[in-house]
């Protein structure tokens, strides 16, 4: 009788540990089961280079979405942007996106700046004003081979 009862506790904790492993999966994929949480944004750069799929949006300092997908417009040669923005944040259509690097040489996300008038953005609209991240390799290269202007005028 008691092997049933010592089998019975090791399957009960083996049902939870599989519980808690697969709560914690969803949870940090940022996995929805119970409907959007997000609504889509895009934004149209030069250069995405460095940013990947999954990397955060910030506002304020405070991640508020995840880059989502990628597209080319090659008729206007530029990088198209999705990404999620968690529902309750406003964002106005007088924003602007700009793509930073986290410290000298990390990661990549998007930053925006929510502007302040005009209309609100909503699902699948476009943010028009954006920044493209600065390349640092050239600019190394252009102080390093004394491309960087000094000011005179010649």
């Amino acid at each position: 009788m008691k092997k049933y009862t010592q089998e019975t506790v090791v399957g009960i904790f083996v049902v939870v540990g599989l519980f808690a492993i697969a709560y914690m999966t969803v949870k940090l994929g940022n996995v929805g089961f119970f409907g959007e949480q997000s609504y889509s944004l895009y934004a149209k750069f030069s250069s995405v280079s460095g940013l990947r799929v999954g990397n955060p949006v910030n506002m304020l300092g405070l991640e508020i979405g995840r880059v989502e997908s990628f597209k080319m417009d090659q008729e206007n040669q530029v990088a198209v942007v999705e990404f999620k923005i968690n529902n309750g944040i406003q964002i106005f259509d007088d924003a602007i996106a700009s793509i930073k690097t986290e410290g000298l040489i990390g990661d990549k996300y998007i930053s925006i700046d929510a502007g302040g008038g005009g209309d609100l953005l909503a699902d699948g609209d476009l943010i028009t004003d954006t920044e493209s991240p600065t390349d640092i390799m050239d600019l190394v290269s252009k102080y390093a081979f004394g491309d960087v202007g000094s000011g005179e005028k010649e």
